[in-house]
């Protein structure tokens, strides 16, 4: 059992929920996830560490409430617990000077990118931040990824905060101005952001990082649900991500995939949501 310190809505369906997991916290590295369960019946559902602190022990999470289990997730309170927390899994993020690196952040993005920007930024690089959303409401964690960031640029797509527009136009200006400078790019954010991020910076040729969210079931490498395709091969997002070169993913095939069982995803939502 896991217990639960916090979970506070930071922005509209997403929440920010903070457990205590002393040996999980001692290992954690940027870029990290871990397998949560909120029930020992429930599905198991990855989600990037955003923070961690092995003096406390503790590991923070943020999560959108999209489908069942993840509501079953933010539904729990402070004093119950988490059926299992499993981790830390994947491969951690490159960390080093690179000199200037760009952060594109998208939605719920925001808090995956943290923790490698902190890292990156007290690494001694030159740290720029473009944090997007749909809209002002679902922004999060602004101050936090500004306290870390060098240069801080803040769009949403109606224009209710800061920069009306995509993150692209921001980065491509940077690169356009800056393109010798910028040693890597990390992405991280919905899969069609990351796609037009990785087509922006393309004719660039700079090194670009995109953490994926494909459909995963054990978290492991045993049942193959995360493949995904990079270059010419086929790679598991669990086991040999869940960062990859952005410029060789087939993001059509990824895009897809994320979709297989959306039907089946509605149905269990609304009978969980009839039966509360």
């Amino acid at each position: 059992m896991v217990p639960i310190l916090k979970n506070e809505e930071i922005a509209p369906n997403i929440f920010e929920m903070v457990v205590e997991h002393p040996r999980l916290a001692a290992k954690a590295q940027p870029g990290h996830f871990v397998i949560a369960m909120a029930e020992e019946t429930g599905e198991r559902i990855p989600l990037t560490i955003a923070d961690s602190d092995s003096s406390a022990g503790t590991i923070g999470m943020v999560i959108m409430a999209l489908g069942t289990s993840t509501r079953k997730l933010v539904d729990r309170k402070v004093g119950d617990n988490l059926h299992a927390l499993l981790g830390p899994l994947g491969k951690p993020s490159e960390i080093e000077d690179f000199g200037t690196v760009i952060m594109v952040a998208g939605g719920v993005g925001t808090a995956p990118i943290y923790p490698i920007a902190k890292a990156l930024f007290n690494c001694g690089n030159k740290v720029i931040s473009i944090q997007g959303a749909r809209t002002k409401d679902l922004l999060f964690w602004t101050d936090k990824l500004a306290a870390v960031s060098s240069q801080h640029i803040i769009t949403t797509d109606d224009g209710s905060a800061e920069r009306k527009g995509q993150v692209t136009a921001p980065l491509k200006e940077i690169l356009e101005e800056k393109k010798d400078e910028v040693g890597c790019i990390y992405t991280i954010g919905p899969a069609v952001m990351m796609k037009f991020c990785a087509e922006t910076i393309r004719p660039f040729k700079v090194k670009t990082f995109a953490s994926l969210n494909s459909v995963m079931i054990d978290g492991t490498g045993m049942c193959g649900g995360c493949r995904v395709r990079v270059g010419n091969e086929t790679k598991f997002t669990c086991v040999d991500g869940p960062e990859f070169n952005a410029l060789e993913i087939d993001w059509d095939i990824l895009l897809s995939r994320q979709k297989i069982y959306h039907e089946e995803e509605k149905c269990s939502l609304d009978r969980y949501q009839n039966n509360l």
